[in-house]
């Protein structure tokens, strides 16, 4: 099995490591550098569960593979907050309980962080439109969507 020698930065810091070809982004994520955050829910692209940004650009980290990431920038959950310090979003999620379970918060917050990156000041359709990727099993999605909006309402001020 091929190994490949990866240099990229992950959360702002320069990182490298060996993959195997088939590997995915989000396997080596989780596996090899340890980077929890991200969550497998449905290994096919479907669920947004383990949404990364990749040079800023949104995508599922299941369909990406690791190879691929040479040279580029990735973000994910863990590169939201600084220190001890929330993002924004993390703490109005909090603040409107827009979570239950947990594992598809950080592909919400991850693609919400796109979003309001992208638009500061979205309507409520561009909220729903652009979480249509994430899919959430335990709540419904008004609270996710209350707290983004009040999030980028916050972040404008």
């Amino acid at each position: 099995m091929a190994r490949e020698h990866i240099t990229t930065t992950i959360n702002g810091d320069p990182i490298e490591f060996l993959c195997d070809t088939e590997q995915t982004l989000l396997d080596v994520l989780r596996d090899e550098l340890r980077l929890t955050g991200s969550k497998e829910g449905c290994a096919s692209g479907d669920c947004g569960a383990c949404s990364v940004t990749l040079d800023g650009r949104l995508v599922c980290a299941c369909l990406v593979l690791a190879a691929e990431i040479e040279g580029h920038e990735v973000t994910t959950i863990e590169g939201m907050a600084v220190g001890d310090q929330l993002h924004p979003l993390q703490q109005k999620f909090l603040d409107h309980a827009a979570l239950q379970c947990g594992v598809c918060t950080p592909g919400f917050l991850v693609a919400a962080k796109a979003l309001l990156d992208r638009n500061s000041n979205p309507t409520e359709t561009e909220v729903r439109y652009w979480l249509a990727g994430n899919l959430c099993r335990c709540t419904g999605y008004d609270k996710i969507v209350r707290a983004v909006l009040d999030t980028a309402a916050v972040m404008r001020e």
